[in-house]
């Protein structure tokens, strides 16, 4: 279930628009399991996830003089966060497409602040939080570390194209051990507005869609990207 924590940044607006980009096979999983997938946040490509900044990363240094489990705390810590990433756009993105979609064959999940935090069913043995990331230069910008969830709530500037919303699940209150990642349960019906189909996919593909997703009984707006719509002249 979404936990409000007031130290964490969110749109003001519950409608902003949210989008997930990802392949047939993951979107089958989805809808079939009833649960979004969330990678462990040491998993993933930049190295930097969960870390700090280098002025955050001093001041660590020096309190950890004294208190040498303060900073192996942090680290550990990021072995059990995981993390869903979604996109903030009001439109579709061609970059996140060429991104996140590795062929012809890919889909978009678009949805709003509100629903994600709606489509968030309770769990027993984890907190869950939603947050918007902070795009910072590490070499010289402060990581605020009084809340345990900063260090997942900042990237670098390079990453800024990303727009990142963020799902973030801590399980460090309990047993789980996660390993690339875990399953969260989701109502599907909140979680997806409509879903958008690749813009290079051909006409047979979508039809597939359309198919699988009424045979699982979901009722889901589905559409062909406009993004390769024919020119006008």
């Amino acid at each position: 279930m979404y936990i409000n924590n007031p130290n964490i940044k969110l749109p003001d607006d519950p409608n902003t628009i949210v989008w997930k980009y990802l392949d047939l096979s993951k979107f089958l999983d989805l809808l079939l399991s009833k649960k979004l997938f969330m990678s462990r946040s040491d998993k993933f490509e930049d190295q930097y996830e969960g870390t700090f900044s280098e002025p955050t990363y001093e001041e660590i240094k020096k309190l950890a003089v004294d208190n040498p489990d303060f900073l192996s705390y942090y680290k550990t810590h990021r072995e059990k966060v995981a993390i869903s990433s979604w996109h903030i756009n009001e439109y579709e993105s061609f970059a996140m497409w060429q991104i996140f979609t590795q062929n012809s064959e890919g889909l978009a999940i678009q949805s709003t602040i509100g629903r994600l935090q709606k489509a968030l069913k309770p769990e027993n043995n984890f907190d869950q939080y939603i947050g918007e990331v902070n795009y910072i230069d590490y070499k010289r910008e402060y990581i605020p570390f009084d809340d345990l969830f900063f260090p997942f709530l900042f990237k670098r500037k390079s990453f800024q194209y990303e727009r990142e919303v963020r799902i973030i699940t801590d399980t460090s209150k309990s047993n789980i051990k996660i390993n690339d990642g875990l399953r969260i349960n989701v109502d599907l019906k909140y979680l997806i507005e409509k879903i958008y189909i690749h813009p290079k996919s051909e006409n047979w593909y979508k039809k597939l869609v359309i198919d699988l997703v009424h045979k699982l009984d979901h009722d889901f707006d589905i559409e062909k990207s406009d993004l390769e719509s024919d020119i006008l002249i």
